[in-house]
């Protein structure tokens, strides 16, 4: 997924919508394949992990790759390489097959307990000269149902995503526009 940092007009506030930075935390959270799809050993990973079951040979169709079945074993082999478009195109298929196996896990540890506290850090204000930056706190917030985020993220869905987003940081009061876009977010599964 592309880092998508946004520049909010000509006072140079820096930051990202929520819902990416949490789509960037849930990423974080799945594990999985460390090495980058560009080196051998993380594109074997990933295809091996692509082609062990009926929903990764799905996930492989609807990423937008295809090649014969001569060539993926080729690919596995090392005996070919994929062209820089396919290997996007493997990186995206391997991501959002993680991401749909791990969805139910992830839910399960997130809504534990009451749910989980989430760390919003406002937009980055370093650049804003002082008489134009507004005050913007760190703020705490316990979203207890993370169902419609999950769904959200798991099926790659950014605008669902982002709706299920606001819908809870609005409990953080009528100050909540104000962390529509943040610097980051944290919180753990």
């Amino acid at each position: 997924m592309p880092d998508r940092t946004h520049d909010f007009g000509h006072y140079g506030a820096h930051g990202q919508r929520g819902s990416e930075a949490a789509a960037h935390v849930l990423d974080s959270l799945t594990g999985g394949i460390t090495s980058p799809p560009t080196t051998a050993r993380g594109l074997k990973a990933r295809l091996r992990y692509l082609t062990r079951s009926g929903a990764g040979h799905a996930a492989i169709q609807e990423a937008g790759i295809t090649v014969t079945p001569r060539t993926l074993k080729a690919w596995l082999a090392g005996k070919q390489r994929p062209n820089k478009a396919n290997l996007t195109r493997i990186d995206n298929a391997y991501r959002a097959l993680r991401r749909r196996n791990v969805a139910r896990y992830l839910l399960q540890r997130l809504n534990a307990g009451g749910g989980t506290r989430v760390e919003i850090h406002p937009l980055d204000q370093t650049h804003v000269p002082a008489p134009h930056r507004r005050v913007l706190e760190y703020r705490r917030l316990n979203i207890r149902t993370w169902d419609a985020i999950i769904d959200a993220w798991s099926k790659n869905q950014p605008r669902a995503l982002d709706d299920a987003w606001i819908d809870q940081i609005v409990n953080l009061g009528s100050q909540w526009g104000k962390y529509e876009y943040v610097t980051s977010v944290g919180f753990a599964a």
